[in-house]
């Protein structure tokens, strides 16, 4: 498996597994406001969208995006922090490691770029992706936690990096 910058002309495709991963495991219905967004995710340019393959030349098995502040969602509070969004493993490639080569590489990503602290939102549903998040060392942050519209909430996670004060 190799991880890397998503290239311009997989994005769709790259929209599209974020959304069959989130539908497979039952956190995105079939009429949900947020499926576009999540297609559309890092097609603006704000942010960068890595991906897992199978070899140079195989198929796209998952997907994370970097997005730093003033950029990022709202977890995002200030310079010296940035958001791991749309964390998707295809389904039929999920419980391979994927989603943790993933976090591990955009952590990794975060830190060259010089974030000292790196958040994300995750649904109160999502127990894997709670339990991938804090054996990475991804801690709550309830002060954090939001609802970008009635009867949805998130929950937020952060990390400090390594060398960050």
């Amino acid at each position: 498996m190799l991880i890397r910058d998503a290239h311009p002309d997989e994005l769709a495709e790259v929209g599209e597994i974020r959304v069959a991963a989130y539908r497979a495991d039952g956190f995105l219905s079939p009429d949900s406001s947020y499926a576009p967004r999540l297609r559309d995710l890092g097609t603006d340019g704000l942010g960068q969208v890595l991906v897992a393959v199978d070899g140079e030349a195989g198929p796209i098995l998952g997907t994370v995006m970097l997005q730093f502040w003033p950029d990022a969602g709202h977890v995002v509070h200030g310079p010296g922090e940035a958001e791991v969004r749309a964390l998707a493993v295809r389904p039929a490639a999920q419980g391979a490691g994927i989603g943790r080569a993933l976090l591990a590489a955009v952590i990794d990503r975060a830190a060259g770029a010089g974030v000292r602290y790196l958040v994300l939102s995750t649904q109160p549903e999502m127990a894997t992706a709670h339990r991938l998040y804090a054996a990475a060392g991804f801690g709550r942050l309830p002060d954090r936690d939001w609802s970008p519209e009635p009867g949805t909430a998130l929950l937020a996670y952060g990390k400090r990096l390594a060398g960050a004060g």
